[in-house]
């Protein structure tokens, strides 16, 4: 019997190049001239080849915010300690956070899961418990998981998804809370982009340029240790990996295999996004890239996936505050094409 994973990776197909091909054709006889909005229209052909649609239209939205807390926390790499993400996991599920004032915004619902949070958190509305471990173990003295516990991190993901979709689910934004996280997510950037581990690691939540040389020297003697393989995802994540961020690769797997439109967040989320698409090439064209945060890694992992991202709002936040924005100018990108009148329908001529 095949796992999850695997049936989820087979699901994925190329976008709907009829749908794209017929969006495309549309925005030719809108009432403007060809390729003056930009971006918005490549989005909207996009949208129409993940989706089906060629006139593709946004209703429910979500977002799916994935915590974990790290072993790595315990070498000073954090500005702040581990009990805050319990902590900022209640923020989320109260509405008080930044991420919830944002998606009331766009009118997206929050989904909050505890993928590998270092403590019990109690049942609520709002939480999905998918917890693989009580966080992950130290990755500068072995693997930070074991490799069934990052299948199960990236299968918790494509569950959560596939259980948001019973709600209805037109497009979903990634998310993530776990105080060290942005360590594991530098560690991935390096291995699966080759790049120096000091091209690639930021301040994260404010630390020092004292504490950032520790970081970076801690990032490489974990490297040393686990030795990870670039062309193998799982073992990626395992090694040097967080829960959180194999939630986030299921989330964007899980979105790839039912055509729904996923949109990255920040550093967190496109470390997930190299996951899945090493896991799944396919998954790429799936998704959409929300913004380049300040972390001085993101923009090479967003160059490696092929992603251009909608913003640069100097963003460093992560909890999914850039993808919920850019939810809101991809639905007007749908919006325009679905809704702007043609030359024909206006009685305009388009001949010059």
């Amino acid at each position: 019997m095949t796992s999850l994973l695997e049936r989820t990776i087979s699901s994925i197909r190329p976008l709907d190049a009829e749908a794209m091909a017929t969006a495309r054709a549309r925005q030719a006889r809108l009432t403007k001239p060809p390729g003056s909005l930009g971006r918005l229209e490549d989005i909207s052909v996009q949208m129409a080849g993940i989706t089906g649609q060629a006139r593709p239209v946004i209703r429910e939205k979500a977002v799916i915010a994935c915590a974990g807390d790290h072993g790595v926390v315990a070498q000073g790499v954090s500005a702040y300690p581990q009990e805050v993400t319990p902590q900022m996991v209640l923020n989320f599920l109260r509405g008080g956070a930044a991420i919830n004032v944002l998606a009331r915004h766009v009118g997206a619902r929050v989904v909050v899961v505890d993928a590998g949070v270092a403590s019990d958190l109690a049942p609520q509305a709002g939480l999905v418990i998918r917890k693989v471990d009580y966080g992950t173990s130290d990755m500068t003295q072995g693997p930070a998981m074991s490799r069934d516990q990052a299948v199960r991190s990236v299968e918790a993901g494509i569950g959560i998804l596939e259980d948001e979709m019973a709600h209805g689910l037109s497009i979903v934004a990634t998310g993530d809370m776990g105080i060290g996280n942005t360590t594991p997510s530098s560690a991935i950037v390096a291995v699966i982009t080759g790049l120096p581990v000091a091209e690639v690691t930021g301040h994260g939540t404010g630390i020092s340029d004292t504490q950032l040389a520790h970081k970076v020297a801690i990032i490489e003697k974990a490297l040393a240790v686990n030795r990870p393989d670039s062309g193998d995802a799982l073992d990626v994540l395992s090694k040097v990996g967080g829960f959180e961020i194999g939630a986030i690769a299921g989330v964007i797997l899980g979105a790839a295999a039912h055509a729904i439109p996923v949109v990255i967040d920040g550093f967190i989320s496109t470390a997930g996004a190299l996951i899945a698409a090493g896991l799944a090439p396919a998954s790429r064209s799936y998704m959409i890239a929300a913004h380049t945060s300040v972390e001085i890694g993101h923009g090479a992992a967003l160059a490696h996936l092929g992603l251009r991202p909608c913003l640069d709002f100097d963003l460093r936040l992560g909890e999914g505050t850039g993808a919920a924005l850019a939810v809101g100018l991809i639905e007007a990108a749908c919006k325009i094409l679905d809704e702007m009148a043609t030359f024909e329908s206006a009685g305009i001529s388009d001949k010059a």
